[in-house]
């Protein structure tokens, strides 16, 4: 399972504050931790009305500061994920591309010929309504991404995660994508932001960890969640030895014994 670090957010209202104020030590500490719990990117989104590119310049720097683990910039705006790349000191991950708008054709070029990854979500105008829909963005996408010789290896794409109090059919429709787009696709990796699934619901880590496994028996191997919730991680490395994907569990015993899950050592 691929790890993208989702706690350097300016959605988020304790991150929002410290990039108000420059708590530069706030930031480096949520670098510092992600990356010690198994983070394999570090999520950099400044969530600013003005100066956003400065503001990630400032984000990217104080992360690499404490951690090689490559960033993945995050932003609703192409350019401003293209203008910070040249802030990173090595490849990393843009979230995200779409076919809304000019997004493909603004980063694609960017990341073509490099070895970056991109998430990619299946929205055109606004969100798909049906499984259909959303594998109509994905054949689109992969299109485009053969226009611009990036291998399927390089993408994420993003299923699109709903809250589930506002679901029809629980999440049915997202695991016939995920299944379908591996079929497509065998190479390509399948994210997604897990906590949005919980949203407006009670105790979330449960129906955040239910989901992670659901999604994960469906063919997801990235997402998009906090590397230092160790329920979740656990959670993670006992899915992936149940589906075979651990030889001999070596992964989930190696993870224990590391601290990433189980009772917090004294």
């Amino acid at each position: 399972m691929i790890i993208i670090g989702e706690k350097i957010n300016g959605s988020i209202p304790s991150v929002a504050k410290a990039i108000e104020a420059r708590d530069a030590d706030w930031i480096r500490n949520l670098a510092k931790i992600q990356s010690e719990a198994g983070a394999d990117f570090i999520d950099v989104c400044a969530s600013v009305k003005d100066g956003e590119v400065e503001t990630l310049h400032w984000l990217i720097d104080l992360v690499q500061e404490v951690t090689d683990t490559p960033i993945c910039i995050d932003s609703p705006n192409p350019e401003s994920c293209v203008a910070a790349m040249q802030y990173c000191k090595r490849p990393g991950m843009i979230n995200s591309v779409s076919m809304e708008g000019n997004k493909v054709d603004v980063i694609f070029p960017a990341i073509a010929g490099t070895t970056w990854q991109c998430i990619a979500l299946l929205c055109s105008k606004g969100i798909p309504k049906s499984a259909e829909e959303r594998l109509t963005v994905f054949d689109q996408l992969m299109a485009k991404a053969k226009e611009y010789n990036i291998a399927p290896s390089r993408l994420h794409i993003d299923p699109l995660v709903e809250m589930l109090c506002t679901s029809e059919d629980g999440i049915s429709m997202v695991v016939e994508v995920i299944k379908t787009v591996k079929e497509k696709q065998p190479s390509i990796h399948v994210t997604g932001a897990v906590s949005n699934i919980s949203f407006n619901l009670p105790v979330r880590k449960l129906l955040n960890q239910a989901f992670l496994v659901l999604a994960m028996n469906a063919g997801m191997d990235s997402g998009v969640m906090d590397p230092t919730n160790r329920d979740m991680m656990g959670m993670m490395y006992a899915t992936e030895a149940m589906l075979g994907l651990d030889d001999y569990c070596m992964e989930y015993i190696g993870a224990y014994r590391e601290g990433k899950f189980g009772p917090v050592k004294a």
